[in-house]
């Protein structure tokens, strides 16, 4: 669309503006779909480590759904604080929220194998860590000196490369808990590799939508291949479907609440990472969509509905929420800066979330179909990590943090053994490797002098 379809140019840079609806429809339903399978994953992930089944006719089949179900819910609920605003909560500002990949180390530890019981000590990690993120609000401009980009970029790289494996198990059939006997055939890696081919194809030699949307195509791609090889049977489609409720409203303590100081602490150390990626995202979209810096007031209101919309959400069984940063891009890309616009993407999630039986589709995808799309987004999210490596400056020093907390953390991941006399909380907290390779990081870049 031209800036004269949509209007003057300071028209596009202006939050406040708001397009015909009928350009602003479309270019809110983009912003969704640029996130919606990113959005949606990590239910499916934690699901997935509890050891939930999979099947239709599995016991956990409604939680699994509702667990989907609040992910989309609490996402649309999150970015309405962003652009709408509470007070001083949000941003006033066109952010989309969703269901943040960052918590992913701290939260499959915790449930790891161990079903829905597991889920009270989550959520209550979630609400509380929340909490703290949205306190975080008030002095998120005075500790940012101590995660320039050698600590957050290390951070994110060892997000992505803790969750890799996830990708990996997807692709091959599953996870351990789910017993796949066909784990690692051709047919379960060829559906996979139909969702990277078409992902790739598309984001590359694409424009617009397709491009934007590139992940979510593939994965419909992946879901057609899947029909067409018998991974997934159409009546199977059809219970699924029948099973799921047209209409339900999220339940309060749905997995009751349990404060875990593992939980506690490992989701409140993680909100610092995530407080300074949101940062940076507002920054980027005031930046890239109306050519100016952020201000402290736009940054301290975008906080605020991080924290205040996680702890929402795990009130009522939803993930920890963040700012996607595929929006940043989308913004750049399209130069509507226009808050309004995301507002109506919020109303879409927010009937999408429901819907019970969009959750029913979304959880006919083959894991194989989803491995695909994940090892493609577990992998930007490393690559990212490396992108902001790249502003470094790499001395002695630097060099020497990274090592040291790169060689800790991410052995730590391979070798969980390593630990297994420390108590039980912080066994997990470790093992995770992301959280001592960020206090290693932040402890040595504050106390190790500039030279040496």
């Amino acid at each position: 669309m031209s800036d004269s379809t949509l209007g003057a140019a300071e028209d596009l840079r202006d939050p406040n503006y708001m397009p015909p609806l009928g350009q602003a429809i479309p270019l809110g339903i983009q912003h969704v779909l640029a996130m919606f399978v990113s959005n949606v994953t990590p239910a499916i992930i934690i699901a997935g480590a509890a050891g939930f089944g999979f099947g239709s006719n599995s016991p956990d089949f409604p939680e699994l759904l509702y667990m989907i179900q609040m992910s989309m819910l609490f996402a649309g609920i999150a970015t309405l604080l962003q652009t709408l605003t509470v007070g001083p909560v949000g941003a006033a500002l066109p952010i989309v929220q969703g269901t943040s990949f960052a918590f992913l180390p701290i939260m499959i530890p915790l449930v790891a194998g161990k079903g829905v019981d597991a889920l009270a000590a989550l959520y209550g990690g979630v609400v509380i860590g929340g909490l703290f993120h949205a306190v975080l609000g008030l002095v998120i401009g005075k500790i940012r000196f101590a995660l320039p980009p050698l600590v957050t970029g290390l951070v994110v790289t060892m997000i992505g490369l803790s969750l890799v494996k996830v990708g990996i198990q997807y692709a091959a059939g599953g996870v351990p808990a789910m017993n796949q006997p066909e784990y690692g055939s051709l047919l379960n890696w060829s559906a996979a590799g139909v969702v990277i081919f078409v992902t790739l194809g598309l984001k590359f030699y694409t424009k617009g939508m397709l491009s934007v949307a590139a992940v979510l195509v593939g994965l419909i791609a992946g879901y057609v291949y899947a029909l067409m090889v018998g991974m997934i049977t159409f009546e199977a489609i059809g219970t699924s479907w029948s099973r799921a409720a047209s209409f339900a409203l999220p339940v309060p303590f749905k997995y009751g609440f349990e404060l875990s100081f593992a939980a506690v602490l490992g989701f409140c150390l993680m909100a610092f990472v995530s407080a300074v990626e949101t940062v940076g995202d507002v920054s980027g979209i005031t930046k890239g969509g109306a050519g100016r810096e952020a201000t402290d007031k736009e940054i301290e209101g975008a906080t605020y509905a991080d924290g205040f919309g996680s702890a929402l959400a795990g009130l009522f069984g939803g993930l920890p929420n963040t700012s996607f940063s595929q929006n940043v891009g989308l913004i750049a890309m399209t130069g509507v800066m226009s808050r309004h616009v995301v507002t109506i993407g919020a109303l879409f999630l927010i009937l999408c979330g429901l819907v019970p039986k969009v959750g029913a589709l979304i959880r006919t995808f083959p894991i194989e179909v989803l491995g695909g799309g994940v090892i493609v987004m577990f992998g930007m999210v490393a690559a990212a990590g490396v992108s902001m490596l790249s502003e470094v400056a790499w001395s002695r020093r630097n060099m020497v943090i990274f090592a040291i907390a790169l060689s800790v953390g991410l052995g730590l991941q391979l070798e969980p053994n390593a630990v297994q006399y420390l108590s039980g909380s912080v066994r997990i907290l470790m093992t995770s490797g992301l959280l001592p390779a960020a206090v290693i990081a932040i402890v040595l870049n504050l106390v190790l002098p500039e030279e040496f």
